[in-house]
């Protein structure tokens, strides 16, 4: 990682560690992932007229119908997939980049796909910018993943299906972990645990995701 993310200001550093504290005073007790918290800076991830909220414990617009996740709601699925130690992980919705950098931290290598270009290209630009060099990225339906690059050991879906996505699903390496959103009006947040052909599901808690489309807008 390169200077830029080391060396953001003193000001930036103690507004991250405080959030982490509220992370922390929240539930999140993997300290791996709260260190990522507090080293990724969260206001490189949106537009300048929202940076000033970036270490708010709260989900911000990043244009194109699309939202950069709540920080504690990133914190728990981290945590439950990171749990796993997933070495080779596929990320199911891009977005800002923020998570798939908190990702990027923790795993050997990150595949993240995402529908709508304009979004990838921003986060391209960013992840390069911070100088992460285990990412890649590609335009996709989310849904139908990256099975060129599977078994991963982990899976991370960042918008909510209806169901589970059984192209996802078989993507899982054996002993493979899902995190994910689930449902329409009434979310769930889900582990999803493989064991040879089961798949074992643990509800998390209730959440709000946008919900995840198929297609690619370019």
């Amino acid at each position: 990682m390169n200077a830029e993310l080391q060396g953001i200001g003193m000001t930036s550093r103690r507004t991250r560690m405080r959030l982490v504290q509220r992370l922390r005073d929240e539930g999140i007790s993997d300290e791996q992932v709260l260190a990522a918290i507090g080293e990724v800076p969260r206001h490189i991830f949106l537009d300048e007229a929202l940076s000033h909220r970036a270490y708010e414990d709260t989900a911000l617009p990043i244009g194109q119908g699309q939202t950069l996740s709540q920080p504690y709601i990133v914190a728990r699925m981290t945590e439950v997939l990171m749990a796993h130690k997933p070495r080779k992980v596929l990320e199911v919705g891009t977005g800002s980049g923020y998570q798939t950098a908190i990702l990027a931290g923790m795993a050997e290598q990150v595949f993240s796909v995402e529908r709508i270009r304009i979004l990838q290209e921003q986060a391209r630009q960013r992840l390069r910018k911070l100088g992460y060099r285990n990412v890649m990225l590609r335009l996709s339906d989310g849904g139908m993943g990256w099975p060129e690059m599977g078994p991963f050991d982990g899976i991370m879906v960042t918008a909510a299906p209806r169901e589970l996505p059984r192209e996802l699903l078989d993507q899982l390496a054996d002993g493979g972990v899902m995190v994910a959103p689930v449902g329409e009006k009434t979310q769930m947040l889900v582990e999803v645990v493989r064991e040879g052909d089961q798949f074992h599901t643990t509800e998390i808690e209730p959440v709000r995701f946008v919900p995840l489309l198929g297609g690619v807008v370019r």
